[in-house]
């Protein structure tokens, strides 16, 4: 009896071993590291800020998670309402490294992740100012599976807790059909516009007791021309 209680349960250990080798090898869950927008012929706004919370202004979570809020004393959100949400306020730079405004971003954990598909799956919108020019609001999905299968589960195995090397990749994953994230103008020079955006990030290193610890983030904004959007507002 004893053996095949044990062929059972080695049965058992081998078939979990092969489903999270599958999920973790399957190619189709490869992450697209072109930008949608890398081939248009519009405007492109390029926003970069740092994605660790301790070079943002403000960054709180519920404080249970493994990012700690910055700074120490700002308040965290663990009503139950939102004790899955993170929210942050950073400082955002051009492609010349010069100070080009401000972007305050709250984002979820979302119920459509489904490993099995390869979708780790985070809701969130931005709201950023850029003085001189106006405001926009950016709605979107975005999918961390390739982020978690190519540096967070790497750093859990490593004998040392952690992840260095080079990797980038766009998170954003939709509502729009090809991956993009929706904005919406808000005033100035946006004022009216409906258009597209890809969020993406770059990392050299990541701490299995602190999170993140070197990447950066990155914001490609389509804008229209001004006759195009003019033109949809009067239709």
């Amino acid at each position: 009896m004893m053996k095949y209680v044990i062929s059972l349960v080695i049965g058992v250990l081998v078939g979990i071993a092969a489903l999270v080798l599958m999920l973790y090898f399957n190619p189709l869950t490869s992450q697209n590291k072109l930008s949608p927008l890398s081939v248009t012929d519009k405007e492109v706004i390029t926003l970069h800020y740092s994605a660790v919370a301790q070079d943002s202004l403000i960054y709180t979570n519920n404080g249970e998670s493994q990012v700690d809020p910055h700074p120490v004393k700002v308040l965290q959100l663990w009503e139950p309402a939102i004790d899955l949400t993170r929210a942050m306020t950073t400082v955002l730079m051009n492609g010349r490294g010069q100070v080009a405004g401000i972007g305050i971003k709250f984002s979820s954990d979302s119920e459509s992740s489904n490993i099995l598909d390869g979708a780790a799956i985070v809701d969130s919108v931005w709201h950023i100012y850029l003085p001189g020019r106006g405001s926009l609001f950016i709605e979107q999905s975005e999918n961390y599976w390739s982020y978690l299968r190519e540096i967070v589960i790497p750093a859990y195995r490593s004998s040392g807790d952690n992840w260095r090397g080079t990797w980038h990749g766009n998170i954003t994953s939709g509502p729009g059909a090809l991956g993009t994230a929706r904005v919406v103008g808000g005033s100035g020079d946006f004022n009216g516009i409906d258009t597209e955006a890809v969020e993406a990030l770059s990392a050299k290193a990541y701490s299995v007791d602190l999170g993140p610890v070197a990447i950066d983030g990155e914001l490609l904004i389509e804008i229209p021309r001004k006759d195009e959007f003019d033109d949809a507002a009067t239709e």
